[in-house]
């Protein structure tokens, strides 16, 4: 058998493995979850009327940890371990948060920090997205300070059942999809493993949904997500680490600035997304996910697209916006 065939034949039973333990562990833990009384309980600004268990991140944490750890002992990388470390530290503070709540906000971003700092520190001065276009220390702050907001943006972003689960898959699948048209000699099973673990936990969550991921999910893989992003940055395809996240990255994006300049307090809970705004329009969660998805499979495309030519990335990236304002404006209550 080729190598490099056996090789993506490990990495996907190695995603499907993951993918069927997060489904597996699900039940139990909602069980757990509901015995244990760890509850969204509904408000005035919440997208759901029924007190449902958070947490649901645990299993899908645990599924993606065990994936990626089975993969670095296989490719093993002082690098990827940290990382791993790092998911691990933020699944722990986010749990206790989640369970127990009111963990004070400078212990869990200071958490993110460290996790986000330590990685970088250990990249290569090689490593590089601008190729040199700015000095070093001042491209690892603005890589600090994304890759930073990007893990919050995620957290932001898991307000309604099924659009995490469906971002997962298009993030995972399609860094993986980037990475592969970039270098079709190299296998990768980080993103296969994000994927498979979102198809596991959707069913529990699509609908009415029997549980929530938490923070304790959206946190950690949102922190992840990030990192195969950055990666892809660093290999040239900066056009597609811009692109595949465009939807979650416009929508919470603008929704802070636009709250921001009218005074609001940012940091507290609201129902001003453009998705929330969406479900309440169209009267269904499902149908602001699947509407979300089908953007992304365009996003997807035209990531690929990007790593064409530098003329390709800035049309490409162009036409992504375009669409994505586009949905946006769809789903707009004032539209």
């Amino acid at each position: 058998m080729n190598a490099l065939l056996q090789d993506w034949l490990i990495a996907l039973a190695i995603a499907v493995a993951s993918g069927l333990l997060v489904f597996a562990l699900m039940r139990p833990l909602i069980g757990w979850l509901q015995r244990r009384a760890v509850l969204d309980i509904p408000n005035d600004r919440s997208s759901h009327t029924d007190a449902t268990p958070r947490g649901g991140g645990v299993a899908v944490t645990a599924g993606i940890l065990f994936g990626c750890i089975v993969w670095s002992v296989l490719d093993f990388s002082d690098f990827f371990v940290l990382v791993l470390l790092g998911m691990a530290a933020l699944a722990l503070v986010s749990w206790l948060d989640d369970r127990r709540g009111g963990l004070p906000v400078g212990l869990r971003f200071g958490v993110q920090m460290l996790a986000v700092g330590a990685v970088l520190a250990l990249l290569p001065d090689f490593a590089t997205v601008t190729q040199g276009a700015v000095p070093l220390w001042l491209e690892r702050v603005v890589l600090f300070l994304a890759w930073l907001w990007f893990t919050n943006l995620f957290n932001f972003m898991d307000g309604i059942n099924g659009i995490t689960g469906v971002e997962m898959v298009t993030l995972g699948a399609g860094s993986v999809l980037v990475a592969a048209w970039q270098h079709p000699d190299l296998a990768n099973a980080p993103g296969l493993v994000v994927a498979a673990a979102a198809l596991g936990f959707l069913p529990w969550n699509w609908g009415r949904a029997k549980v929530f991921l938490g923070d304790v999910g959206s946190v950690p893989v949102g922190y992840l997500l990030g990192l195969l992003l950055l990666l892809l940055a660093l290999s040239g395809a900066w056009a597609a680490a811009l692109i595949l996240p465009m939807y979650y990255w416009v929508d919470a994006t603008y929704t802070l600035l636009r709250r921001g300049l009218r005074g609001e307090k940012v940091w507290q809970a609201h129902r001003s997304h453009f998705y929330q705004q969406g479900a309440r329009k169209l009267g269904s969660h499902a149908a602001v996910a699947l509407r979300i998805a089908a953007l992304n499979l365009l996003l997807v495309g035209l990531a690929v697209a990007s790593t064409y030519s530098w003329q390709a990335a800035l049309v490409a990236t162009g036409l992504a916006i375009a669409a994505t304002a586009i949905v946006c404006r769809h789903f707009a209550e004032s539209a």
